[in-house]
């Protein structure tokens, strides 16, 4: 009792240096135990004890486990699989707005002689409605003769290349979009643009993808001193990446362009299938930060990593029934001749009007929308045209553009902006910025639009609005509004 009353009680410094010294002690026993156990730098005789762990092979034989079989060495086991649970997916794009994307493709020759801006040599526009849970897509030949804003008349594939080359603000695909967002009157939100190689390998990362084949094919694979490659007629065929870009490439067939572009919309599905497939989407979703980093060199777009999941997720749960599919063909334009930078060029002249059903066939909800259907509501295709309307008063009746905003509101129509005009007019003008001429007839009926001078048509992509009404005191003096 006496020793023990002796003993001093240890300090808090000391209790924590004993508590390290024990912790070391501990530790290096078993770090000289592990040393001279599984010692593998020199041969030693025996076998190396099963828990040492994955040693490399090679310094004494294969490394074993308690049954006696082989361990394979690290570099030879698989790379772990990443798959997100059902549960923990992200949620869908939950806009309620329609969202149109324009996928670029550039011109092979031009992208590999790299000399100068190069041309488009496809343009598809996507589009994806989060409310009716349906989809589309619209292919455009390049060839088409549109109003290329800033530039005038031109091919439309020279958008991208004239915006490159002049080094515009967004550049290319910013030019390709506004002229797309003229030549059809939806908007375009985002573009994406993938390069040849990048595609090649996401489709063999992919595994490949399955089309069905109508006709036997004898393709071009991109790069000099390759031999062709053939795709049989006729029944399902499995594409890797090299021959699905040959494949969506190729127009060496009857109808040129047009079957190019059907071409392509079966590979677009192909993908789609593959990547949607219930064994596969969890595993490449959970990849897809790593995969869009890996490729991010070969991808350009202006659309948010996050969103392109969401949309991913959006698209899972839209059948294949309700992707329409569309592509403007020689039925819808006249071919002609032209000269374009000195050379004569062939082009293809719009009909407007059979464009327009395609478009709204696509784009719209309601199916589509044609001139023909003319006879039926005009207040129904006004709506569905989905025009944003701004009214600026030119009549000395005060409030004239509110009331009448007020009155066209309840019709179904957009009135985004109202205002005074910048004069007084005695007759009413519209004056169309984007191709609403289904709003742009409903106005003309309802104004009694009668002399050319009333309606005026001024392309302009960066207008806010895709009509302008200015009201004249011929509306304020008849008008039905209460």
């Amino acid at each position: 009792m006496n020793f023990l009353k002796n003993l001093k009680r240890p300090s808090t410094g000391g209790i924590i240096f004993w508590v390290i010294t024990v912790v070391l002690a501990v530790g290096g026993f078993y770090f000289v135990r592990n040393i001279t156990t599984c010692w593998t730098i020199t041969p030693l005789p025996g076998m190396v004890p099963s828990d040492c762990g994955t040693v490399t092979a090679g310094l004494n034989g294969p490394v074993l486990d308690d049954q006696g079989t082989p361990v394979p060495s690290v570099s030879e086991l698989p790379p772990p699989v990443v798959a997100i649970p059902e549960s923990d997916l992200p949620p869908a794009w939950d806009g309620a707005s329609r969202i149109n994307v324009l996928f670029i493709g550039l011109d092979y020759r031009d992208w590999e002689a790299g000399e100068g801006a190069p041309r488009s040599d496809t343009m598809i526009l996507f589009t994806i409605d989060p409310l009716s849970k349906t989809a589309g897509m619209l292919s455009i030949p390049r060839d088409m003769w549109v109003n290329i804003p800033g530039f005038g008349y031109s091919r439309i594939n020279t958008a991208y290349s004239s915006g490159e080359g002049s080094k515009l603000p967004g550049g290319g695909p910013a030019l390709a979009m506004k002229t797309v967002e003229q030549f059809l009157g939806v908007p375009v939100d985002y573009y994406a643009q993938v390069d040849f190689y990048t595609f090649i390998e996401f489709i063999n990362l992919i595994g490949g993808i399955d089309v069905y084949s109508e006709e036997r094919l004898v393709l071009d694979p991109i790069g000099s001193g390759k031999d062709k490659l053939v795709v049989t007629c006729c029944g399902m065929r499995h594409l890797d990446g090299e021959k699905a870009l040959a494949y969506a490439r190729t127009r060496k067939t009857e109808g040129g362009d047009i079957d190019r572009a059907k071409r392509q919309q079966k590979v677009i599905l192909a993908i789609r299938d593959k990547v949607l497939d219930p064994a596969n989407f969890p595993v490449l979703l959970g990849k897809a930060r790593q995969f869009y980093e890996e490729f991010s060199a070969g991808i350009k777009t202006n659309m948010p990593f996050e969103m392109g999941i969401q949309l991913a997720v959006l698209a899972r749960d839209i059948p294949i029934e309700s992707i329409k599919q569309g592509v403007i063909d020689y039925s819808m334009v006249s071919l002609d001749n032209t000269t374009l930078g000195g050379q004569a060029a062939s082009v293809m002249k719009p009909f407007p009007d059979k464009i327009r059903e395609l478009r709204d066939q696509i784009f719209t909800s309601g199916g589509p929308l044609s001139p023909l259907a003319a006879q039926g509501d005009a207040t129904e295709l006004m709506k569905a045209d989905a025009a944003r309307v701004r009214l600026l008063n030119g009549s000395f009746s005060p409030g004239l553009e509110v009331n009448t905003g007020n009155y066209f509101l309840a019709q179904g129509m957009a009135v985004s902006e109202v205002g005074p005009a910048d004069q007084a007019y005695d007759r009413t003008v519209v004056i169309l910025y984007s191709p609403k001429l289904y709003t742009l007839k409903y106005l003309q009926a309802v104004f009694g639009l009668s002399s050319a001078t009333q309606i005026r048509i001024q392309p302009d992509p960066t207008s806010t609005v895709d009509v302008e009404v200015r009201l004249g005191n011929d509306w304020a003096n008849n008008n039905p509004i209460p």
